[in-house]
């Protein structure tokens, strides 16, 4: 890759395709790093891992535009560290896109169906013990006069969204649970069940014979963690059993 497409000359024209600029302001200067678009906010949602795949140029600017690299005196002294990854890390996590106003509009429509999406496969009427629609979520979203920031996650957004229609009582809502069986050999019981209680919602039945067996509440989101955990701490002898979907538990405590 030659100087110029890496940024480390001063002022060479960088033209570039397909390009989101997240800028970022720190100690009193203004830094900039080229991405692809769409992959900002994949990368933000958790959807990408790989900067790899989010940068278009691994470097710190000034000005993308024109080429113009942060040197190193800069980075130090409005980061406090030389580390360019944890330098872009931060900017991507914290910056702002630079959008036209058309694709702003397009993104934070985008993002506000995601978050209306979101909720309703978390949520459920407790009345009727039935999910909403993603078009009755919109409404009541409408009803809060919800701002939508395109610098924080869908998911964690939507979990601000729950709070509120909670707190307003905007609609009926409680937060859809999963009840499960959780079976694992008896002389692993105690230790695993220690392992799990940050992972449930809240227990309902407990016996230990021959097998451990726990009947609880957890969040959807929980189900595969669970899992996961029984397979390596019972190196395949944990059984974890769906019972149904749409148990609810209203209140603060679930968020």
């Amino acid at each position: 890759m030659s100087e110029s497409e890496t940024g480390d000359a001063p002022n060479s024209q960088i033209k570039l395709t397909n390009v989101s600029i997240v800028r970022y302001r720190k100690g009193g200067k203004r830094f900039e790093i080229a991405c692809y678009k769409n992959k900002v906010m994949e990368w933000r949602n958790g959807v990408e891992k790989d900067l790899g795949e989010v940068m278009q140029i691994d470097n710190v600017f000034l000005n993308v535009s024109k080429g113009q690299a942060a040197n190193k005196d800069d980075l130090m002294k409005c980061f406090k560290t030389e580390d360019r990854n944890a330098i872009i890390l931060e900017i991507l996590k914290k910056g702002e896109m630079q959008v036209g106003e058309k694709e702003r509009s397009t993104m934070l429509e985008g993002m506000y169906r995601d978050i209306a999406t979101t909720v309703a496969e978390k949520c459920v009427n407790p009345e009727t013990k039935r999910p909403y629609t993603v078009t009755m979520i919109e409404k009541a979203m409408a009803d809060l006069h919800l701002s939508v920031n395109p610098s924080r996650s869908a998911k964690s957004q939507a979990l601000d969204v729950i709070k509120q229609l909670l707190e307003k009582k905007t609609i009926p809502i409680a937060r859809a649970q999963m009840r499960v069986r959780i079976i694992v050999p008896s002389k692993d019981g105690k230790r695993i069940k220690e392992k799990l209680m940050t992972m449930i919602a809240s227990k309902e039945d407990e016996d230990l014979g021959e097998n451990y067996e726990w009947t609880c509440l957890i969040d959807p989101g929980q189900f595969r963690p669970i899992n996961e955990l029984l397979q390596a701490e019972t190196k395949g002898k944990g059984q974890l059993e769906m019972l149904s979907l749409t148990e609810t538990k209203q209140g603060d405590e679930m968020f």
